[in-house]
């Protein structure tokens, strides 16, 4: 991912400092080394642009989905964020001269995957309460913070903030004696 932001960065030319926040599978990935992605879902404090071709070649992937990219239609408006994802994110050192490097904190996390909770969401989600980064308690309360954020349907959000709670309390009983 080093390679990946350096190269945005000298392709960019910036003369400032911008944020950067991950978030989506590569976030899952940095925290528990369960699932392997190739896009990488990021947001930055600034408008930039992205090139399309912008891409690096990872090692060992035995020809399958060989590079790592942004993906640039990664919006975190069409998620369930909490108002304070950037202010709690984690800072990721990797020595960027012109790109601080954040990622989602676990909480925020598990709580982006709500939004479209397909079955690589719960996966996540499980895999961050099963790590002991997140408790039920803590998403319950922080997907109830972050509706008043939230554009789109609240019945079927609700639903899933409901589920994923579940899903964690369900976790939390088998790996607590």
């Amino acid at each position: 991912m080093r390679d990946l932001l350096l190269q945005l960065q000298d392709r960019l030319q910036l003369q400032r400092t911008i944020k950067g926040y991950i978030a989506g599978g590569i976030a899952v990935h940095l925290y528990t080394a369960y699932r392997v992605t190739t896009d990488v879902d990021m947001e930055f404090d600034a408008r930039i642009p992205i090139p399309g071709d912008l891409s690096v070649e990872l090692p060992g992937t035995n020809g399958r989905d060989p590079w790592l990219y942004i993906d640039t239609q990664y919006n975190s408006a069409f998620s369930l964020i909490h108002e304070d994802h950037r202010e709690d994110a984690w800072r990721v050192p990797l020595g960027l001269s012109h790109i601080d490097v954040y990622v989602l904190s676990p909480v925020d996390l598990a709580v982006s995957k709500i939004s479209r909770f397909a079955q690589n969401d719960r996966e996540d989600i499980a895999m961050l309460v099963r790590q002991g980064l997140v408790t039920a308690d803590a998403i319950e309360t922080r997907a109830n913070e972050a509706l008043s954020c939230y554009v789109g349907h609240l019945d079927s959000l609700r639903t899933s903030i409901r589920l994923a709670v579940e899903l964690a309390r369900k976790i939390e009983a088998q790996i607590l004696p």
